[in-house]
């Protein structure tokens, strides 16, 4: 692609911006993608890709660069329907319950601005 900083311009809800973003796309590969809150504060997500199935689901590792313990693990499937595609995010491994609701939030709101960005394309 020949603008990667526009792979990264939908990620995150409403209020969230991603400045950076470190990613190597292969199994075993690791990433590292930062996230700006409104008040400034900047914290960093990173993992380590464990499955690829192109272009039908991804399999990595999730966790806070700043805190200590196991990671958490996101799968994404993408599903044909016609000329639409679903997306479905299962984020698991989550260690308490205030802590998964805020990434249902986070989530919901990364794919309604992934919706927006699609459909301003």
């Amino acid at each position: 692609m020949d603008r990667p900083e526009l792979l990264m311009c939908w990620w995150g809800p409403e209020g969230v911006a991603c400045p950076a973003a470190e990613i190597d796309l292969r199994v075993g590969g690791s990433y590292r993608i930062a996230n700006r809150f409104p008040d400034g504060n900047l914290i960093w997500i990173t993992g380590v890709f464990e499955e690829i199935e192109a272009p039908h689901r991804l399999v990595y590792t999730w966790k806070l660069e700043s805190q200590s313990g196991p990671a958490e693990r996101v799968m994404v499937s993408f599903i044909v329907q016609g000329a639409l595609t679903e997306v479905v995010v299962t984020h698991e491994r989550i260690p308490n319950e205030a802590l998964r609701t805020s990434h249902e939030r986070g989530w919901a709101g990364c794919l309604d601005s992934l919706v927006t960005y699609i459909e301003q394309s």
